[in-house]
Order: C-alpha cells, then structure tokens, then sequence
C-alpha cells in the first residue's frame, strides 16, 4: 500500500474522479461516517480496478476493510485485508504487511479466533524483536496479554506482562516494571 499521487491527498483538491472518491472516503472515515465511506471507497476501488492500479487497489481494499472493522463485520474486513495483503505481498511491500498483520490481529479478536490473533501477534513480536524495536514490542505483547485474557488464559497473560516488565526493566523503567509485575501477580493470585 504504497502511497502514490492515485491515493493520497494534494495540497490542492485533485482533478481526478478515482482519486476524489478516495480521498473523500478516507475522510468519512475518519469522521466516523462509515456508510458514505464505504461507497466512496468502493467507487474509487472500482476506478482503481478499471485502471488496472495494484497500489490503488491495495490501498482502497485496506480502507475498506478499515471500514468494515468499525463496522464490526469482521468477515468482510477480512476478504478486504486480504486482497490489499496479496498485492502487498506479490511487491514485497514489507511495511505494508506489517500494518496489515495489525489489522489481522484486531478482525481474528473480532471473530474471536484466538489462535491466530496469538499467531498474529507472535509474528509481529519476531518482525520487531529483529528490528530491535522494543516499543512496539511491548505494544504487541501488552495486546497479546488481552487475547489471552479474553481466550481465558490468564496464567499466559500472566507471563506476558512479566516479559513486559522485563523489557521495562533493561530500560530502568522501574516504576512501569513495577506495574507489569504486580499485574502478572494480580493474574496469578486470582487462580
């Protein structure tokens, strides 16, 4: 999802019918006006398709597929991130896929299959571990403690913020460490 001049804003409103569907999609969506999202951005999906436009169409997919998320049709969302996922995929857009395992992660706690937001999240701690990116590292695991929560696994949860608090630790974040070891206690003691 490669942002192009077909998908982004201009400074100055673009002259573009495909690309002012988009645009305007994009900030319905944002606004929270899901229904006129979805129809902006199918419109621009089907401009995009007409042009043979793979960015484009990964990039309208990935919206609406945004659109669907908030719309809590989880089913839906998947068949768009997964259409945007194989563009991406087939032009090595690794950036893009990392977004799109995140939106993975968020439709599988939807449909409440568990295993595979755990397998979401367990390949985005290796993408960020690789990258020595504890930030997101302790974002991906903070979410991968509330999938074992809601799986009703609160002795993984329970691990979970310990590794947190341990990667708080290395950092001398001691009272943020703190907080994740007494919550893994907290987990454990309720057992």
């Amino acid at each position: 999802m490669k942002k192009n001049k077909q998908s982004e804003p201009n400074k100055e409103e673009s002259k573009d019918p495909v690309e002012k569907d988009y645009n305007a999609g994009k900030g319905f969506l944002e606004k929270g006006e899901l229904s006129q999202a979805a129809l902006s951005l199918h419109n621009a999906l089907l401009g995009y398709e007409e042009r043979g436009d793979q960015n484009g169409i990964a990039n309208a997919s990935n919206q609406l597929g945004n659109v669907c998320l908030q719309s809590e049709k989880f089913d839906e969302a998947l068949l768009h991130y997964q259409r945007a996922w194989d563009i991406c995929e087939k032009e090595n857009d690794q950036m893009s896929l990392v977004s799109l395992q995140k939106q993975f992660v968020l439709v599988y706690r939807g449909i409440k299959q568990y295993d595979k937001a755990i397998n979401g999240c367990l390949e985005l701690l290796g993408i960020y571990s690789a990258n020595n990116d504890p930030a997101n590292s302790v974002k991906i695991l903070d979410d991968l403690a509330y999938i074992y929560l809601e799986n009703g696994n609160p002795s993984k949860a329970a691990d979970t913020y310990k590794t947190i608090a341990s990667i708080h630790a290395s950092f001398k974040h001691d009272s943020i460490a703190e907080n994740y070891r007494e919550k893994a206690q907290a987990l454990l003691d309720s057992q």
